[in-house]
């Protein structure tokens, strides 16, 4: 076998060309890999559940799992109705802007809005802001604006809707595959690491602890993004807003996406007030709320919750988002915490991919704990019959170490 001394910028070139080959590969072949990573994503989450359904209810693998797929299909179906019907909702309440009484209808009730809240009375002679809807330029901007890329936003809406049906049916096919069969798989995937018994349990462990950190992390941030969504819901509907359960929704789902889900997810509410409260001021206070809701929710309740040792630090979050939206886009983006948290995991049982885990981290670097095998695993050494015998003669079984005695018998002696 051919061994190849390669130096440091050597190895470091090579390094960096298979990285950029996988982030290629994972380009151009995100419809390949997108729906195995959620399924492997939710099969995480859900072996806890179905071995409680196995064990305890007694019921068979086979219904364990079935009733595990279930629950996620019907969860999501009624997430997706729910969007659908605020969307149906939302376009039949609203006044149609293609013609003249309905975009004067929706101008006339945006003007009154801004006049309220601004500090200079609005002039007829205003470009901006005059009495009739055809005078204004601004109005004429936005919706030119809109005309120009509804076409797009409607192809787009529904090349994501059929996209989003298919890849669901494929992902809960692969995940109740994934169920059954997990024991086997994890089995095999260990063993592809080597024959070593103690390479095979280090893998076992990261496998395990990768699983671990997934699961908690989605369980945990569904659990925080369910109640920020209630909360956030009974303070829109307390306050009067047209659709304060949609907003609540959207909430709940964009959440997920760290930062900027939260901001995008406040919008539509702050739009809400400012329109179908008796006064715009309502708005500011909506937003005030909001911010403080955010606030608490992401530097109280999910530290105390999930723990440090699960969090990242900004510049891993930001970086992560950005990497995961450029190869896999809007499924990117819901998936790259998750992703994070698995890789984080598999570097920290790496010792040499162990500084990255720590760069990751939002403390201090820790290291997990030193592994330590199994004495009933380790196997015992051969047997020496020479020895043995020879142990009956001496009385003792001679030293393994050289002898005390600096001179030793030469090869070829003299």
């Amino acid at each position: 076998m051919i061994s190849l001394n390669l130096t440091p910028p050597i190895r470091w070139g090579l390094n960096l060309l298979i990285l950029l080959a996988g982030v290629i590969l994972l380009r151009l072949g995100q419809a390949f890999f997108i729906p195995p990573v959620i399924a492997l994503l939710l099969a995480a989450v859900l072996w806890p559940g179905a071995g409680w359904l196995h064990q305890k209810l007694r019921m068979p693998w086979s219904l364990a799992c079935l009733t595990g797929v279930t629950g996620v299909f019907v969860l999501n179906l009624i997430v997706t109705l729910g969007f659908r019907l605020a969307a149906a909702r939302l376009l039949k309440g609203m006044p149609n802007p293609n013609y003249p009484a309905g975009q004067q209808q929706l101008y006339t009730q945006i003007r009154e809005k801004v006049q309220l809240v601004s500090p200079f009375p609005l002039e007829e002679t205003d470009t901006y802001w005059p009495q009739r809807v055809e005078d204004s330029r601004l109005f004429h901007y936005v919706q030119e604006t809109i005309q120009k890329n509804i076409n797009n936003i409607l192809l787009s809406a529904a090349y994501y809707g059929n996209s989003w049906i298919w890849q669901w049916v494929l992902i809960m096919f692969i995940l109740l595959f994934l169920l059954l069969e997990g024991r086997m798989l994890s089995r095999r995937a260990v063993e592809i690491v080597g024959p070593s018994k103690e390479v095979q349990e280090k893998a076992g462990a990261a496998l395990s602890d990768m699983a671990h950190q997934v699961r908690s992390f989605l369980m945990w941030r569904t659990v925080v993004n369910v109640l920020l969504g209630v909360c956030v819901g009974v303070f829109y509907y307390a306050l009067g807003l047209k659709e304060p359960w949609t907003w609540a929704l959207l909430t709940a789902v964009l959440c997920y996406v760290p930062y900027l889900g939260p901001i995008v997810a406040g919008v539509p509410a702050v739009l809400d007030a400012f329109l179908s409260c008796p006064s715009p001021w309502y708005a500011l206070v909506v937003l005030l709320v909001y911010i403080v809701m955010i606030t608490v929710e992401g530097y109280i309740v999910v530290p105390v919750v999930m723990g440090r040792s699960m969090e990242m630090n900004a510049t891993t979050v930001m970086l992560a988002c950005l990497f995961w939206e450029l190869i896999w886009g809007l499924p990117g983006l819901f998936m790259a915490m998750p992703l994070m948290a698995a890789i984080k995991a598999v570097c920290a049982h790496m010792p040499e991919m162990r500084p990255w885990a720590n760069l990751m981290s939002l403390g201090e670097s820790e290291e997990p704990p030193e592994f330590k095998p199994d004495p009933k695993s380790v196997p015992a050494p051969p047997r020496r019959p020479d020895l043995e015998a020879l142990a009956a003669v001496v009385g003792e079984l001679p030293s393994d170490e050289p002898p005390a005695s600096a001179s030793s018998p030469r090869i070829g002696g003299e």
